[in-house]
């Protein structure tokens, strides 16, 4: 096993153990924070296969952007930060056990698709030129759907929290202006 591929594994432990703590912790913030680990070891995963440009993009959009917008949105929609009560539903126990035997086919169907391929690493197959390339040729559209899905997210959070100012009771004077004071 080369330098490479060991830090790749472990890069790869830190992104499923991070991922595995936005999905069990409690709190919404630090959800939002073990996201942003979660991406930095993706991105740190993009530096080793030599796609530098992706791995700035990653930083500089998901967690940049994506992240500050996941926060904003909790902010906007007064999402409980602590505990709440209300929110569990008891099926830890069913959804661990999904979640287990959805992953074991995962990594099954891959081990035995991809058993004894190997990929060289060449310096320049991550560059902007052939991500351009693969993104507005291939990838268009999935692309796009990701970004309006992003933008409903953002217009769907500020509709929530403008919602939620016009269900407060009225006071002062635009109370006495309506009753004709």
């Amino acid at each position: 096993m080369s330098g490479q591929e060991v830090v790749f594994a472990l890069l790869g432990v830190v992104a499923i153990g991070s991922g595995i703590m936005v999905v069990t912790t409690r709190n919404l913030v630090h959800a939002a924070l073990w996201l942003v680990v979660s991406f930095g070891a993706l991105a740190g995963g993009y530096l080793v296969l030599t796609a530098e440009f992706v791995a700035w993009v990653q930083v500089l959009i998901y967690v940049g952007a994506v992240v500050v917008l996941l926060l904003f949105g909790i902010m906007l929609t007064r999402a409980p930060i602590g505990e709440s009560a209300d929110l569990d539903s008891g099926n830890r126990w069913a959804a661990a056990s999904v979640a287990a035997a959805t992953a074991l086919v995962l990594v099954t169907v891959v081990a035995m698709g991809f058993r004894d391929e190997r990929m060289p690493l060449k310096a320049g197959h991550g560059s902007a030129d052939e991500l351009g390339a693969s993104v507005f040729r291939t990838w268009v559209l999935p692309f796009e759907v990701l970004s309006v899905l992003l933008l409903a997210s953002l217009v769907g959070a500020i509709v929530l929290s403008r919602l939620d100012i016009r269900a407060r009771p009225e006071t002062g004077a635009r109370a006495d202006e309506e009753d004709g004071v």
